[in-house]
């Protein structure tokens, strides 16, 4: 199965690149040579070995299991259909084997550990979210469809990396019957190479099954589409949204939401049960370590959300709800 696309002029797409249909604007690469020149980095540890998590349990009708695995990657699991977001078990999420951001704990599961699995939502092409060795590592494993935006499925397909489907904003797809996929607005970039700069689109995931829905934005600023997208898609069962990589916020808030606006996010999508991710994997911006996890308990306490309904997982954690 692949289905490559070509995209025509829209409110998201100029005939040669996409852009942000809010307006939003990127920083310059001026602007982000004044934060490299400037930036204080923080403390972080050098590696963290977390405890063995649990053996998958089966995941009974009317069930939902996500499972945290580090950074932006989730094994998302209903009765019969296994989904993988944005997968990356490398050391770093660069081209380059050793250089770039390197990661301070191994993901809580590897490839092997893991269920056959159906679909990859890849959510755009920087390299902490489309990791070419995991994609291919997860071909060998379970060939599973790659749900992703227009211009990255010809990228992966010129890499070896098959059964690609690529979707515009609001399109969906049911890679296997009863599984639906429905590529939805995020407000951020891409860039693969430097003279690529939005030639392929970015987004996130809306994922159903069995009367189930979650909802996974890859990365994103704050306000994107979060209300369209409950209205449109309906209100999730699970939210998966990002808390990390948001500072400084003079350049990172066009891209990358901070943890209050991550549970304004959750407000607006009328999200029943939203669970962090995007933290304490990769060192990539100027918070301190805890940082996210910290600035999200102050969040929800100052908008009224209880801590049940914005969680914060262990790595290796499963959280199961139960939709019926």
């Amino acid at each position: 199965m692949q289905q490559l696309r070509r995209a025509v002029p829209s409110d998201h797409f100029d005939g040669e690149r996409f852009f942000n249909s809010n307006g939003t604007r990127l920083r310059s690469f001026r602007e982000f040579l004044r934060w490299q020149s400037s930036r204080q980095r923080p403390v972080w540890p050098d590696w963290i070995v977390d405890a063995k998590p649990p053996v998958l349990d089966a995941v009974e009708r009317g069930e939902i299991a996500a499972t945290y695995i580090g950074h932006a990657t989730f094994l998302l699991r209903f009765a019969g259909f296994t989904v993988l977001t944005d997968p990356i078990f490398s050391l770093r999420a660069s081209p380059l084997a050793s250089f770039g951001p390197k990661r301070v704990r191994p993901p809580a599961y590897a490839p092997a550990d893991l269920p056959k699995i159906d679909a990859v939502c890849v959510s755009h092409n920087h390299y902490d979210h489309m990791d070419l060795p995991s994609l291919r590592a997860l071909q060998v494993h379970s060939n599973p469809a790659i749900v992703t935006g227009i211009g990255n499925g010809a990228y992966l397909a010129a890499r070896g990396i098959a059964n690609v489907i690529e979707l515009d904003w609001w399109e969906g797809v049911e890679p296997v019957p009863g599984l639906k996929i429905t590529y939805v607005p995020s407000q951020h970039w891409s860039r693969r190479r430097f003279l690529d700069t939005n030639r392929m689109l970015w987004g996130g995931h809306v994922v159903e099954a069995q009367g189930a829905r979650v909802y996974f934005p890859g990365d994103t600023g704050y306000p994107a589409q979060f209300s369209a997208i409950g209205q449109r898609c309906g209100r999730p069962d699970i939210a998966l949204l990002p808390i990390g990589a948001y500072e400084p916020r003079w350049f990172m808030s066009a891209q990358h939401m901070n943890p209050e606006e991550a549970v304004r996010a959750h407000l607006d999508l009328g999200a029943k049960l939203s669970i962090a991710m995007h933290f304490a994997t990769f060192c990539m911006t100027d918070e301190p370590f805890g940082a996210p996890e910290a600035a999200l308990a102050a969040a929800r306490l100052q908008l009224g959300v209880v801590e049940s309904a914005f969680r914060v997982p262990a790595f290796g954690e499963t959280i199961v709800v139960n939709k019926y």
